[in-house]
């Protein structure tokens, strides 16, 4: 059966943001990861994406949610979403704090 619009579409999405990761994955220093992420996000993208992992950082640390809305900016709604992700996601924030701090240990 050939696909439909709504299909392709996904298909076509799947195929755009699994090239997105594998770019993603070729940055090879802090600075080529800069660069990319200065010319694909605004600013205020970067700096909410920046926010959700600090306040993934102070939620695996046991800081609660009305320090880390004071610290962060960020609303409670979305403190408890990035909690929700450390608890039932797919690891992506613990992924990255694990590596942050054997990176730390290292330096």
């Amino acid at each position: 059966m050939p696909d439909t619009g709504r299909e392709k579409m996904k298909n076509d999405h799947n195929e755009n943001i699994e090239f997105m990761y594998k770019g993603i994955v070729s940055l090879e220093t802090v600075e080529d990861c800069k660069s990319f992420f200065e010319d694909i996000c605004t600013k205020s993208e970067l700096f909410e994406m920046s926010r959700r992992l600090k306040a993934a950082k102070m939620l695996s640390d046991g800081m609660v949610y009305s320090e880390i809305a004071t610290r962060t900016g960020l609303s409670t709604a979305t403190i408890s979403r990035v909690n929700h992700c450390l608890k039932y996601g797919s690891n992506g924030y613990l992924n990255v704090l694990k590596k942050l701090e054997i990176d730390d240990k290292q330096h």
